[in-house]
């Protein structure tokens, strides 16, 4: 599919890296940018002390929906200078719900890119995630730390692992695919299994790819006890990939959260740009 509006979530404590990022990547793909600054409120206080602390507590909200306001005029003086099409808004939210309404307003956006910066706060690249990602039926596309994002990728690596939401990122990518050079459907350690991967892992995925027109390489990787997403970074980096699809949470959210997992790690470190479905 053609990506024309793209949110950007930032933060009121961020600098300007991720908004030129995000218009650099509009501007490639003459896409309209929707950027969403948001700042997260502690919840009221409430109980035996709430009298005592809720001048405070208005004051510190006074001040942070002052600064979230002064934080938006900065960035619209910075995207009126890049000649691209866009709109700013604000988001002053409880912590609690806030998953929710990022997620909404991403629902009105063919992707969202979630920059490195985001990483200075983590509740809200969290909060961001998880909105962006499982409330809004759209892609994330994770930016890591000098990364470039783009939307016409000339090499991929799509993560396989035979699962729905590999199946769900495939489809979702078909089209960045098809203008790509190359995709290198990715599989870490894996079983020939008629019911899971085929007697042949890959071949499956790889002829249904080669049907659209695209040029697939299955490769096959042994992970020698290493993590899965440290062979999938690595190997990224070694076939000079610009991005890796993949897809989201295989196991409950509350089991990756407890024990980790490839999308946690990945979503922390990556090593190229991700583009990510649920």
């Amino acid at each position: 599919m053609s990506y024309k509006t793209i949110l950007s979530v930032t933060g009121i404590n961020q600098s300007d890296s991720d908004l030129r990022v995000a218009a650099e990547l509009c501007a490639s793909a003459s896409a309209h940018l929707s950027a969403l600054v948001v700042a997260l409120s502690a919840s009221p206080p409430i109980g035996e002390y709430a009298a005592a602390v809720s001048i405070d507590w208005l004051e510190e909200r006074n001040r942070e929906i002052a600064k979230l306001d002064e934080r938006a005029e900065e960035a619209k003086a910075l995207l009126a200078q890049t000649g691209i099409s866009f709109d700013v808004d604000t988001m002053y939210t409880e912590i609690a719900w806030s998953d929710e309404e990022i997620g909404e307003r991403a629902s009105y956006a063919d992707i969202s890119l979630l920059g490195p910066g985001l990483k200075l706060d983590p509740e809200l690249r969290a909060r961001a995630i998880d909105g962006c990602l499982f409330k809004s039926a759209r892609p994330v596309l994770l930016v890591p730390k000098r990364g470039k994002p783009t939307l016409s990728p000339r090499t991929i690596i799509l993560a396989w692992d035979s699962r729905l939401e590999a199946a769900r990122a495939a489809r979702e990518a078909i089209d960045v695919m098809k203008d790509a050079d190359s995709v290198h459907v990715t599989m870490v350690d894996p079983r020939a299994a008629s019911a899971r991967n085929g007697e042949e892992p890959g071949a499956d995925v790889a002829a249904y790819l080669a049907r659209h027109g695209i040029e697939v390489t299955v490769d096959r990787l042994a992970s020698g006890g290493r993590p899965v997403d440290e062979v999938l970074n690595q190997h990224a980096l070694d076939v000079s990939a610009d991005l890796i699809v993949m897809g989201g949470y295989s196991h409950s959210r509350l089991r990756e959260r407890i024990f980790g997992g490839v999308t946690k790690a990945i979503l922390e470190e990556p090593s190229v740009c991700v583009l990510m479905t649920h």
